[in-house]
């Protein structure tokens, strides 16, 4: 693998997550500004794992979790191929949404609160999608 592909495989997985994370928001349907929370929830997210992994008072299974979510969106290839509408990038939401999920159950609450870099509204987003109660 050259580093030009692993690195299209990161930009891949990224715009992945971003839909994946996108979509979800619409199921959700947060209370206003839908389109901006859209925007900000990958680099939000992306930053609230990187806290996360470098909080070292919180469980080593928080960080192993963090490490395998990363691991999986960069591989080239995935569980079902994303040429395949609708089905092919559905795999990813599912994986992501439940890593963010196991991630947040894990990790609590307020260890989220403490580390989430965006605003109020993006942050009960990420309860919702989590399923755990702002």
């Amino acid at each position: 693998m050259t580093v030009w592909e692993l690195v299209l495989g990161v930009a891949a997985a990224l715009a992945a997550t971003w839909l994946a994370l996108v979509v979800a928001l619409i199921v959700l349907r947060p209370r206003h500004g839908l389109l901006r929370e859209a925007v900000r929830i990958l680099p939000d997210t992306l930053r609230l794992i990187r806290r996360i992994a470098a909080d070292r008072s919180l469980p080593t299974g928080v960080r192993v979790r963090l490490a395998l979510l990363m691991v999986y969106l960069a591989l080239p290839f995935d569980l079902i191929p994303d040429f395949i509408p609708v089905l092919g990038y559905a795999d990813d939401a599912i994986i992501v949404t439940a890593a963010l999920r196991s991630v947040a159950r894990r990790a609590g609450i307020d260890a989220l609160r403490a580390h989430w870099p965006g605003s109020d509204d993006g942050f009960a987003a990420l309860c919702r999608l989590t399923g755990l109660r702002d």
